[in-house]
């Protein structure tokens, strides 16, 4: 048997406002299941849940995701307006750009092209 992905999870503090920002960024409809748990289905993507913990976010993300930009600059700025902070400069190597960021709640994610 192969297991599928049905959705990520994320743990936060405010799971509406955190769905409202990712439905911003990457389309798709907030839904507020109860006061602790709000998710989105991405259009194209696997479902992005968020669900209400105690504990605030204490270090660096084991995972991330890296969502695709036609322009890095542009998406970051987007982003920037929807909440999120960029975290430091636009990186540039041999195989291309890419920007680091983190949502309302700190949780890092990438454009990358």
């Amino acid at each position: 048997m192969r297991a599928k992905v049905s959705e990520l999870v994320f743990d936060c503090a405010g799971p509406a406002a955190l769905a409202r920002f990712w439905a911003g960024l990457l389309g798709g409809e907030p839904v507020d299941r109860s006061p602790d748990w709000s998710y989105v289905d991405v259009p194209g993507f696997v479902r992005l849940a968020f669900q209400q913990v105690p504990e605030g976010k204490a270090a660096k993300n084991r995972l991330h995701l890296d969502l695709a930009a036609g322009d890095v600059d542009e998406a970051a700025d987007e982003a920037v307006r929807l909440g999120a902070v960029r975290l430091g400069a636009v990186v540039t190597d041999d195989h291309g750009r890419f920007q680091v960021l983190t949502d309302p709640e700190g949780n890092e994610f990438c454009f990358v092209d």
